[in-house]
């Protein structure tokens, strides 16, 4: 082997953009995907501290972060056990879905064969039958295509003498637009919902004799977004003036843009940026959440600030939740800012092999904490009680770990460039924001939230791999952040975009009326007839 050689990344793009022409789309895609790969893990093994668990926790993944098994691997005891996670008794039921889940299942009533309420018993002669509450429910699922589609076979006849030709009339309704409403929504939902490619759902409808070319599929999504865009301008508004505020970024490719930057770094232009990212803003606190996303050359920080100047000059400055990066900063605006508990945790995660003792004091203490809040969601307490329980409860644990961390430097027990002296480097620098829930109504202790938001747009960048254009990303912008939201109100997305297709003028109109928290009561008005007609 020989001896390894710096490449700088810049001249590896270069060199993939100039073999493009010389491969298929396919290899190209695999081959840059590689090329962003190597120039990752290079960066990541650059990094000081960085260890080998970590790298491959980036690599492969992390089976669970959970103190216990963190601890366990570490050769470290358990801990304090949470009673209530093994006291808790076995919920009853057979493990299968229930009936009652079926929402969106057509429902049939069925008669008995023999015997109606009030009649004789049929066992033992005497008593009269009554009917009960509830009914017994059986459930049949069957498989069909996620668009299906009907032929109408219009007769014709012609005469034999004049040659004309009369043919029977379609259904009202058919033969204006090919695609409906619901071809449309299931489309987005497909490919922005579940992360389907446009070829993927292309090569199922083809398989199964209804097919959808994806370029198909691309004009009615897109043209879709515009009919969309009023609900999501309204949603953005009104996330604008929520008490709790997360965001994070997740990187993300636009071809457009990113040719444009190896474009200017072959001529030796300087680039002001050079990442393309997808932020997640989750905006909580009211009765109900909303998601938004944002694709582009902008960080957290900069959508966030986009978001904010549309809030109310009247309210107080919210809380915002996110990691301790200054991209997530917003700018001028003013928030209360707190820091994610979880990420400053899993820098003792990291190094949970090397200090097992170390880490487990930490790792105690923040599980105490987090049970503590656990307790207050079971207790469904107020932010005002909440806070008080944190004050009461998690107060005490947090300062006495906050006296172990000072000692850890003060006595000069760790080394400040280990990785457990970074890790507690981390959490002393950041102690107020990450203790703002002590301190504050409502703060959260993690930005988890917006995390497990974001996987809807790391699932979709998994499997589609890259929006093509800005106008793209837009367009998967629009839909993600609908749909994400209406899952967080437990609604149904499909039936929601339907609704939303169905009215545009109504929407345009009027979209505050049509959120997925109310568009119910607006539907029902809109599909009822006037008196008199």
């Amino acid at each position: 082997m020989g001896k390894p050689r710096h490449v700088d990344p810049a001249e590896l793009a270069g060199i993939v953009e100039r073999t493009r022409g010389a491969l298929s789309q396919e290899d190209y895609v695999k081959l840059k995907a590689a090329m962003d790969t190597l120039a990752f893990v290079t960066a990541e093994l650059k990094a000081k501290g960085t260890s080998l668990e970590r790298l491959r926790r980036l690599l492969f993944g992390a089976p669970t972060e959970k103190t216990d098994a963190v601890l366990r691997k570490a050769g470290q005891p358990a801990g304090r056990a949470q009673p209530q996670a093994e006291d808790k008794a076995r919920a009853p039921g057979h493990g299968r879905t229930a009936a009652a889940a079926y929402t969106g299942a057509s429902r049939e009533k069925v008669a008995h064969a023999s015997l109606h309420g009030g009649e004789v018993c049929q066992g033992c002669l005497k008593g009269k039958v009554y009917p009960l509450k509830e009914p017994a429910m059986r459930v049949r699922v069957k498989g069909v295509a996620p668009l299906v589609a009907t032929v109408w076979e219009c007769a014709r006849l012609r005469c034999n003498l004049c040659g004309e030709v009369y043919t029977a009339q379609a259904p009202e309704g058919v033969g204006e637009e090919k695609y409906d409403e619901t071809a449309v929504a299931m489309t987005g939902l497909l490919k922005y919902g579940t992360g389907l490619p446009f070829h993927r759902i292309e090569k199922l409808q083809e398989g199964l004799g209804i097919p959808l070319p994806a370029t198909t599929q691309w004009e009615l999504v897109e043209a879709a977004a515009s009919t969309l865009q009023p609900a999501f301008d309204a949603l953005v508004a009104q996330a604008a003036q929520a008490p709790v505020l997360h965001n994070d970024d997740t990187v993300m490719k636009v071809l457009a843009l990113t040719r444009e930057q190896v474009q200017a770094a072959a001529a030796g232009a300087p680039l002001e940026r050079t990442g393309v990212f997808t932020s997640g803003l989750l905006a909580v606190g009211q009765e109900h959440p909303s998601a938004l996303f944002f694709t582009g050359r902008q960080h957290a920080g900069e959508n966030l600030a986009d978001v904010l100047r549309q809030r109310a000059a009247q309210l107080s400055a919210p809380i915002q939740m996110s990691d301790a990066l200054k991209a997530n900063a917003p700018g001028e605006f003013a928030t209360l800012w707190a820091n994610c508990l979880a990420h400053a945790r899993r820098g003792f995660v990291d190094v949970a092999a090397d200090f097992p003792a170390e880490c487990t004091r930490v790792l105690e203490a923040v599980r105490e904490v987090y049970r503590v809040d656990a307790l207050a969601r079971e207790r469904g307490l107020t932010p005002a009680q909440r806070l008080a329980l944190h004050q009461q409860e998690s107060l005490p644990v947090l300062d006495g770990l906050k006296e172990w961390l000072e000692e850890q430097f003060t006595q000069r027990k760790v080394e400040p460039n280990s990785g457990l002296g970074q890790a507690i480097a981390y959490l002393r620098k950041h102690w107020q924001k990450l203790t703002l829930f002590l301190r504050e109504e409502g703060a959260p202790l993690d930005n988890n939230v917006c995390e497990r938001a974001l996987k809807k747009v790391i699932l979709h960048r998994k499997n589609a791999l890259f929006y093509q254009t800005l106008n793209g990303a837009h367009v998967g912008d629009v839909f993600m952040s609908l749909i994400h939201t209406v899952e967080l109100c437990e609604g149904n997305p499909f039936d929601y975009l339907v609704a939303l297709l169905r009215h545009p003028e109504a929407v345009a109109h009027a979209p505050d009326e049509w959120m997925p928290r109310n568009y119910q009561q607006a539907l029902a008005a809109a599909d009822t007839p006037p008196s008199g007609s």
